[in-house]
C-alpha cells in the first residue's frame, strides 16, 4: 500500500551504525544527565520549601515561573529540533550541541541551587531568569542527544535495545539522586550550602558521562543532505504527523501523572509516614523496580507485542496504585506498590522511545521528508509539559493543605494528609487511564506497518541500510 507521498529535492539517504561501542558510549551518557533532570525536576520545589523555606506567597511566583518556563521549554524544544536538523559541521549534526549544552546546563544548574541571599521580589526575579536560563541550556543538549539515538539504526529491535540500556543508565543516574540527595545534604549539614556542593558533584558526574559520548559515539549522518527546514515548516512537521501528535497526547497525560506522584515522594514519607529517612530505602526499592522492568522488557518482547506490553505496564501500574492507596503506613506493602509502579513505568518509558522513533519514519514515509532531530523534540517536550503540569499540581497541593506551612507532621490536619495522598495516588491514575485510552484508539503504528514503511521508504529508493 502506497500512501502516495511525495519529495522535494535530493533525497536522503541514511546511513546507519549499530556498534557495541555506539551502544554503549551512549547510554553512559545518560548517567549524570539523568542524576541531573532529577534532582532538578524532583527536588528543586523541595530544596524552595524545605530548605530556603520560602513563603506561601513566594511559593505561588515560583510555582507560576516554573510552570511557565517548562511549558515555554517545550516549545522551544521544538524550534531546537529544527536548529539541529539544520546544524551541518564537520562534527556533525548533534555533538557541537551536545557539548556546550552540557557545559551551559552544568553552571546554571549550579546556581539555582545556590542560595544568594535574596528573598521576595529579588528571589523571584532572580530564580526565574535563573530558570529560563536553565531551560535553554537544558534544551540545547537534550534535543541532539537524544535525537541521536533514533538515527544509529533503523532496525526496531535494534533501537529497543539501545533504548534499553541507556534506560538502564538513566534509572542508575536517577535513582543514586534520589536515594543520596536526602542522607548526603544532612549530613553535610542540610543547608543550602550543603545542596550546592552535592549539585556541584552531580554535574562533575554529568559532564563526565557526555564526553563518553562525545568521544565513543561514531555519528551516523546523511550522505545525500535533504533540504533545509524553515521556520515555517518546523510546526508543518510535527502537526501533519497525527501518529506523533496522539503520542505527545498520550505520553504527557502520563509523564504528568507520573511526575506528580514521585514529586511528593519526600512529603509522604516526612508528613504522612512520619519518618524521613525512609524515603531513601523506599526510594532503592523503586529504583529495583524500574530496573528490573528495564532488564525483563527485552526479554518478554520476544513473545509479545508493543500493544500487549502497553497493556501489561498499565494493568501493573493500576495494581501498583491502589495497593499504595489503601495500604498502612507500613514498608511491605508499600514497597509492593512501590515495586508494581516502576516495574510498569519502565517497560512505557521505553515504549515512549519507540514510539516516538518510529513515528520519524511514519513523517518520512507519509510527508516525503526526515526530520529526525524535530520528531524527536517531541519526547523532551513531552517530558517538560509533563514536569510542568506535575510540578504545578504538587506545589499547589502543598500550599492548599498546609503542608508548606507545616514544620512537623502534627502542623498538617487529617484532612491535609488525605488531600495529599488523593492527588499523589488517585489523581494520576485517572490521568493515566485517560492516556491509555487514547493509545488504544488512535496509536496505529503496529508492527506490521512500521515494517511495511521501511519496505516502501527502500523501495522509494529514500532509505539505504
Amino acid at each position: 500500500m502506497s500512501n502516495g507521498a511525495t519529495t522535494t529535492g535530493p533525497a536522503p539517504t541514511v546511513t546507519t551504525v549499530s556498534t557495541a561501542r555506539n551502544r554503549w558510549a551512549f547510554a553512559v551518557g545518560t548517567l549524570g544527565r539523568d542524576m541531573t533532570y532529577t534532582l532538578v525536576s524532583m527536588f528543586l520545589i523541595v530544596y524552595l520549601t524545605e530548605v530556603l523555606q520560602l513563603p506561601d506567597a513566594t511559593m505561588w511566583w515560583a510555582n507560576g515561573i516554573l510552570l511557565a518556563a517548562r511549558l515555554f521549554d517545550a516549545v522551544t524544544d521544538i524550534l531546537m529540533g529544527a536548529i539541529v536538523d539544520n546544524t551541518h559541521t564537520r562534527w556533525g549534526h548533534y555533538k557541537p550541541w551536545i557539548l556546550g549544552g552540557v557545559l551551559a546546563s552544568a553552571v546554571v544548574t549550579t546556581l539555582l541551587f545556590t542560595d544568594f541571599g535574596l528573598r521576595g521580589a529579588g528571589f523571584v526575579a532572580l530564580f526565574g531568569v535563573v530558570y529560563i536560563a536553565w531551560g535553554l541550556a537544558w534544551t540545547a543538549n537534550d534535543i541532539p542527544y537524544w535525537s541521536l539515538m533514533p538515527a544509529l539504526t533503523l532496525d526496531p529491535v535494534e533501537r529497543e535495545r539501545i533504548g534499553s540500556l541507556a534506560k538502564v543508565f538513566a534509572t542508575l543516574g536517577l535513582f543514586s539522586v534520589v536515594v543520596a540527595v536526602i542522607p548526603v545534604t544532612n549530613a553535610l549539614g542540610g543547608d543550602s550550602r550543603a545542596w550546592t556542593t552535592f549539585t556541584i558533584a552531580v554535574m562533575l558526574i554529568m559532564v563526565a558521562g557526555q564526553m563518553v559520548t562525545l568521544i565513543g559515539v561514531k555519528e551516523p549522518g546523511l550522505v545525500v543532505e535533504q533540504e533545509r527546514v524553515t521556520l515555517r515548516e518546523v510546526f508543518g512537521v510535527v502537526f501533519r504527523n497525527d501518529q506523533l501528535l496522539w503520542t505527545a497526547v498520550s505520553m504527557v497525560l502520563f509523564m504528568t501523572a507520573f511526575v506528580t506522584t514521585t514529586s511528593f515522594g519526600v512529603y509522604f514519607f516526612k508528613y504522612a509516614y512520619r519518618d524521613e529517612n525512609m524515603y531513601s530505602p523506599f526510594a532503592a526499592v523503586l529504583g529495583v523496580g524500574e530496573l528490573l522492568g528495564f532488564i525483563v522488557f527485552p526479554l518478554v518482547r520476544k513473545a509479545w507485542s508493543r500493544r500487549t506490553l502497553f497493556i501489561f505496564a498499565f494493568a501493573t501500574m493500576t495494581a501498583g496504585y491502589l495497593l499504595f492507596f489503601v495500604s498502612p503506613m507500613n514498608m511491605i506493602p508499600i514497597g509492593i506498590a512501590g515495586l508494581l509502579l516502576f516495574f510498569g513505568q519502565a517497560f512505557v518509558v521505553i515504549l515512549m522511545l519507540m514510539f516516538i522513533a518510529d513515528c520519524i519514519d511514519y513523517g518520512h514515509w507519509k510527508l516525503g521528508r526526515r526530520n529526525g532531530a524535530i520528531t524527536f523534540a517531541i519526547q523532551p517536550f513531552i517530558n517538560k509539559v509533563g514536569g510542568a503540569l506535575g510540578t504545578a499540581i504538587v506545589g499547589a497541593t502543598l500550599i492548599v493543605t498546609g503542608i508548606n506551612r507545616a514544620q512537623t507532621p502534627d502542623d498538617v490536619t487529617p484532612e491535609g494528609l488525605l488531600g495529599m495522598k488523593v492527588m499523589m495516588m488517585i489523581f494520576p491514575l485517572v490521568l493515566m487511564g485517560l492516556s491509555f485510552g487514547i493509545y488504544l484508539w488512535k496509536y496505529r503504528i503496529d508492527e506490521r506497518l512500521h515494517a511495511q514503511i521501511l519496505a516502501e521508504l527502500h523501495d522509494r529508493g529514500e532509505l539505504v541500510d
